[in-house]
């Protein structure tokens, strides 16, 4: 049985204030709606040229230079005296290499000649996997392990001697 004492509700009217509101919020997300499908449907910009990265528009040189940042930064890292900061150092070589990959690959020319990119991609692949398996506590007496800084030092011979 219904409540004889409710009051029934009265619809409002909007205001002014508010229909204003509700139409300054459709226009609103009618216009970021607008832009967003224009963002998305605009062609992307050229990307810019990676900082430090080589201007001399010969893709060989810029490969190697590339290769010669990469090798000194291993390097570097990878013998650097440990003190006390063995996991630190350890550490470093990993970021290193890794970074290292990434960084060859996007310094990679579509015009690199291909023994040279070839041997580039073979050796980013084999610092990526070095350092991966490093990070997950493999250790550089496994035979697995032993294997991949093997290819990697011979690929790292075979790069030296193409950018001669």
């Amino acid at each position: 049985m219904p409540d004889e004492t409710a009051k029934p509700i009265e619809a409002r009217q909007p205001t002014s204030s508010s229909r204003w509101i509700a139409v300054a919020a459709l226009v609103i997300s009618l216009i970021a709606a607008g832009a967003a499908g224009w963002a998305l449907l605009r062609p992307a910009p050229p990307s810019p040229t990676p900082p430090g990265a080589s201007q001399s528009g010969d893709p060989k040189a810029d490969a190697c230079a590339a290769y010669k940042t990469v090798s000194s930064a291993v390097s570097l890292q990878s013998h650097a005296d440990p003190g006390t900061e063995l996991q630190g150092v350890a550490a470093n070589a990993r970021l290193a290499m890794s970074g290292g990959a990434t960084y060859l690959l996007a310094h990679l020319n579509p015009s690199t000649p291909a023994d040279l990119a070839d041997a580039i991609r073979s050796f980013a692949t084999g610092l990526q996997d070095i350092s991966m398996n490093a990070l997950a506590g493999v250790a550089n007496t496994d035979p697995a392990q032993a294997d991949r800084l093997h290819n990697a030092e011979t690929v790292n011979t075979r790069i030296a001697d193409l950018c001669k």
